[in-house]
C-alpha cells in the first residue's frame, strides 16, 4: 500500500494541520503494516501558479513547446503520477480566509487534467482516480460546522470534497480541529475531539 503525505499550512511545526496530518501517517502505519509513504511538502516544493505556460498538456498540445512549457509539464506529470500512484493521500489543508491555502489550490490545479484523473463522456465528466482513500486533516480558527451560517462560509472543506469527488473519489475522511484560535480550552477541546477521529479513521 502506498500513501502520499501532503502538507500546505505555512505555519511550519506551529501549525494544528501540520500535526495532524502527521498524526494521521503514524495511525495509519500502525494500524496498516508495511504502509510505503511519500511525503510532499507544498511550502518547501510549491508547484508554481499554474498558468498559461502549464495549460498545454490541459489542453493537448504535444509540437511546439516552449522551455517554459516543457517545464510546466514535467512539474504536472509528476504531480500527477504520484497522486495516481497513492493508494491514500493524507492532505493537511488548514482554512485560510475560508478556503485552503494558494500552494494547495495550485496543486489542485495540477492534478486536474482530462484524461489522467478524469475524462468527459456522453453523460458528463467522470472521475478517474476511483478506489482512492484520502484523509483531509482540517485545521480552523474558528467554528465553522454547526451553524447554517458557518457551512455556508466554508470554501475549505467544502471545496476538497467537492473536487476530489469530481476526481472520482468517494472515500473521504475529514479529521477536523476547528475553534483552535477561540482560546486554549476551545484549542483542548479540538485536539481532543480531532484525536478520536484519526483513531475512527485509521483503523485497520
Amino acid at each position: 500500500m502506498r500513501l502520499l503525505h501532503v502538507d500546505s499550512a505555512i505555519t511550519g511545526a506551529a501549525s494544528v494541520s501540520r500535526q495532524l496530518s502527521a498524526k494521521i501517517v503514524a495511525a495509519w502505519q500502525a494500524s496498516h503494516p508495511g504502509t510505503e509513504v511519500e511525503y510532499l511538502d507544498l511550502v518547501a516544493q510549491p508547484p508554481g501558479d499554474f498558468t498559461m505556460d502549464a495549460m498545454s498538456l490541459r489542453l493537448g498540445q504535444s509540437e511546439g513547446l516552449s522551455e517554459a512549457q516543457k517545464r510546466e509539464n514535467a512539474i504536472t506529470e509528476r504531480l500527477v503520477r504520484q497522486f495516481l500512484a497513492a493508494d491514500v493521500v493524507v492532505l493537511g489543508a488548514p482554512m485560510y480566509n475560508f478556503t485552503i491555502p494558494t500552494q494547495l489550490k495550485a496543486w489542485i490545479d495540477r492534478l486536474a487534467q482530462p484524461g489522467y484523473t478524469f475524462h468527459y463522456t456522453a453523460n458528463g465528466p467522470e472521475g478517474l482516480a476511483k478506489g482512492k482513500t484520502v484523509l483531509i486533516a482540517s485545521s480552523r480558527g474558528g467554528v465553522y460546522s454547526t451553524s447554517d451560517t458557518g457551512r455556508a462560509m466554508d470554501h475549505q472543506e467544502s471545496y476538497l470534497q467537492t473536487v476530489l469527488g469530481f476526481f472520482g473519489i468517494t472515500d473521504i475522511r475529514i479529521v477536523r480541529a476547528e475553534g483552535v484560535a477561540m482560546g486554549d480550552e476551545a484549542r483542548a477541546q479540538a485536539l481532543a475531539a480531532a484525536e478520536q477521529a484519526i483513531r475512527t479513521h485509521t483503523a485497520a
